[in-house]
């Protein structure tokens, strides 16, 4: 799975010298969380987020009237506000490349570049919608985790096991098992009930960690 396929294409972004009230109605507007910041000539040069902008904003004790509120936030542009150097990710980086980053960096959102050249936005609510297809959780059939030695053949070994019963295997994936020997393999399948399933799996070896 590849990150330009789940990205939010053609965002919106700002330039460094937009005063932050106009960048705040925008983003409340379409409950955008993070907004790129492109200079004049095109270059990604920050990132601005809804923290950064409260943190600029007037205290809501603050004394001034209506009109002196607004000649402030006029003259408070994105540059003093943005975060520069902002973590990004290509467009062809995989899915887990990114999960790993937003990950590790607690970021909610991913600039996603073309080479230098920004191409999309990538939210946690993508990462979501890729989790969701990468479980086939669209699809009705029975899903069933089974935690199986790490060694060669071992997958082909179930694969070939379901087909024998006509079954068709829409999606997998792999995760560590209780120790550096085992993994735990978790199936979607298609066209056979779980107590089918469960023969199956009950026969290649390995326990069935759940089925449903």
């Amino acid at each position: 799975m590849i990150v330009r396929d789940f990205m939010t294409k053609n965002p919106f972004y700002t330039n460094p010298k937009e005063p932050i009230y106009n960048v705040k109605s925008v983003m409340d507007r379409e409950k955008f969380s993070k907004v790129p910041v492109l200079d004049d000539s095109g270059k990604l040069v920050g990132v601005v987020t809804k923290t950064d902008l409260k943190k600029a904003m007037p205290s809501e004790a603050t004394t001034l009237d209506i009109y002196e509120l607004g000649y402030l936030l006029s003259k408070i542009t994105v540059e003093k506000v943005m975060k520069k150097d902002p973590i990004t990710i290509q467009k062809d980086a995989t899915i887990e490349e990114a999960a790993k980053i937003m990950s590790e960096k607690g970021l909610s959102s991913l600039v996603v570049m073309d080479g230098e050249v920004l191409t999309g936005i990538l939210s946690k609510s993508d990462l979501f919608k890729a989790l969701v297809n990468m479980f086939g959780l669209r699809y009705e059939g029975v899903r069933a985790s089974l935690e199986v030695s790490d060694d060669c053949g071992v997958l082909a070994k179930i694969s070939s096991a379901i087909a024998e019963k006509k079954g068709k295997i829409v999606s997998f994936i792999t995760a560590d098992g209780s120790d550096v020997s085992k993994r735990i393999i978790t199936f979607k399948i298609l066209g056979l009930d779980k107590e089918t399933v469960r023969e199956i799996l009950s026969k290649v070896g390995g326990e069935i960690k759940d089925i449903r």
